[in-house]
């Protein structure tokens, strides 16, 4: 898949999509539908939550929200092919930019331009006015946006299996604009282990971003 530009989702993923749409249980307290431009998380958003575009949502597409390497695979197309594609489609590109997918400047792999395009995106959706949000990203950078860096051995570059879900809320008093995975969304896939301090997963942020850059996921700062 890495040669493959911007590829499609597979018949496999859009059979996952149509599970994760069956079993998601929180269709009905959605607000605000948001993904990454890259065509399989829209087509992934499309799919799994059509009980929330059927009540009138919109995908709203969001750049920064992209994956973390420059890889063919995670390299967005054009804004004019993109919106001929979905022409019709209750998809909104009115946030995406000519450039979004140049894989330079704030969309470099940088592993700090990573960090803060993340803390951008938390930003923008903390001052919404909505408040069940559904984000449709890329692993890589789900483990940027969330800053939970466990697990990242478990698949190739996340710890995030295609099409799971995991419930967070920010967190109170943080300049970053924080989030922290909700009780109930921790123990549904790892029971009453401890979450990770805060030093454990400063510690384990730099094992994993010297891996990704070893892997020629990223790159990081000299």
């Amino acid at each position: 898949m890495p040669s493959i530009p911007d590829p499609d989702l597979t018949p496999y993923g859009e059979e996952q999509c149509r599970h994760l749409a069956s079993h998601f249980p929180y269709h009905k307290n959605v607000e605000l539908l948001v993904a990454s431009p890259i065509r399989r998380t829209i087509y992934t958003a499309l799919l799994a939550f059509e009980p929330e575009i059927e009540q009138g949502l919109k995908v709203i597409c969001i750049p920064e929200l992209q994956e973390t390497s420059d890889e063919p695979c995670d390299t967005g197309s054009e804004v004019d092919a993109l919106q001929k594609e979905f022409d019709g489609k209750p998809v909104d590109f009115s946030l995406v930019n000519e450039g979004w997918n140049s894989n330079k400047g704030k969309f470099s792999p940088d592993a700090k331009v990573v960090e803060a395009r993340a803390q951008e995106v938390r930003e923008w959706l903390k001052a919404r006015p909505e408040k069940e949000i559904v984000v449709v990203t890329h692993g890589g950078f789900l483990h940027f946006f969330t800053e939970d860096w466990s697990d990242t051995a478990r698949f190739a570059g996340t710890g995030w299996a295609n099409t799971e879900f995991r419930s967070y809320q920010f967190l109170d008093g943080s300049d970053r604009s924080s989030v922290v995975e909700i009780k109930e969304s921790r123990e549904l896939r790892r029971g009453t282990e401890k979450p990770l301090s805060e030093t454990e997963q400063m510690e384990l942020q730099a094992t994993t971003k010297k891996t990704w850059e070893n892997k020629g996921y990223q790159i990081q700062a000299k």
